[in-house]
């Protein structure tokens, strides 16, 4: 939970040495469309977020929850809500019914999407041209492995597994105002795996112009131990600039990503994003970080 305190007016100046802690939700989510960066064995992607659903008013209403959902969902124009096709409600207790569930990545082109971005444009500018099936998390085609090379990751990664992980985040404004930290502490996510962590900002899923989604920090990756604990500490420049200000793009969450390919892509947060190579495990359910400010440092 946020430390209580009167939120910042705009135009205020910074909130130098304030501080905030989190603790980050379970998801399998990214944006709304897919619906997950999930799927089960069958192609049906298991959701563990916002759930829009239509209520008996016509409407269309997002609502947090766990379902398995339809790739047949009807997908809308980016920015826009369409109901998901639920198949059935999710058990999400650890222990629950649906703990033996192994996890599969999405297959590319990407099912349910709308979003209008292609996450590494340097590295693979057609990215929405490869055509690739799903594959179980444990069988993931790593580019170049050979299985004298060791791999880590040999057994199904399962619903269960995924619903154990934990994950707190500290949040803070340096004493100069210029910067924000950000420092995570993470338990039972998957063992022995790379994960990176990316910044949601204000304008990322803007439908007038979305930004492109970037790492925080650079490297922005951790690797977990054999009981999956981990942590990751980044130091950003600006992060929280007034929003008022022109051309301001405050961060406002924060993603923790399995990386199914077990690797990094420097200044970009996957090649094909959204399920295809990159995986929300932990995130904030909402917008944050509203009572802090930073401000531009001043020229060297």
């Amino acid at each position: 939970m946020a430390e209580s305190g009167a939120a910042t007016a705009p135009g205020a100046p910074a909130t130098p040495s304030r501080r905030e802690t989190h603790r980050l939700s379970l998801t399998t989510q990214g944006p709304l469309y897919p619906p997950s960066e999930v799927m089960d064995g069958n192609g049906d992607f298991l959701v563990v977020g916002m759930i829009p659903r239509a209520t008996p008013d016509g409407r269309t209403v997002p609502e947090w929850g766990a379902a398995v959902v339809s790739p047949d969902s009807p997908v809308p124009a980016f920015g826009r809500l369409a109901p998901y096709t639920v198949v059935r409600e999710l058990d999400t207790d650890p222990e629950g019914a649906d703990r033996d569930i192994a996890l599969y990545t999405l297959p590319l082109p990407l099912p349910c999407n709308n979003y209008p971005m292609v996450f590494a444009p340097d590295q693979l500018p057609d990215a929405d041209q490869v055509k690739r099936p799903s594959h179980a998390f444990h069988e993931v085609p790593i580019p170049d492995l050979r299985p004298e090379d060791g791999p880590k990751v040999v057994e199904p990664v399962t619903f269960g597994q995924w619903m154990r992980g934990s994950g707190t985040l500290d949040v803070g404004v340096t004493e100069d105002g210029h910067s924000g930290t950000f420092d995570f502490v993470f338990s039972r996510l998957v063992p022995h795996s790379v994960y990176t962590v990316m910044s949601l900002r204000a304008h990322d899923l803007d439908p007038a112009g979305p930004t492109r989604p970037g790492p925080l920090g650079v490297p922005n990756v951790f690797v977990t131990d054999a009981e999956g604990s981990g942590s990751y500490h980044a130091t950003m420049p600006n992060p929280f600039p007034d929003p008022e200000l022109p051309g301001a793009n405050r961060i406002i969450n924060v993603v923790v990503l399995w990386m199914s390919y077990q690797r990094s892509y420097g200044g970009a947060i996957g090649e094909f994003g959204l399920g295809g190579d990159i995986h929300a495990h932990l995130k904030l359910r909402g917008p944050a970080f509203q009572e802090l400010r930073t401000t531009q440092a001043p020229p060297a």
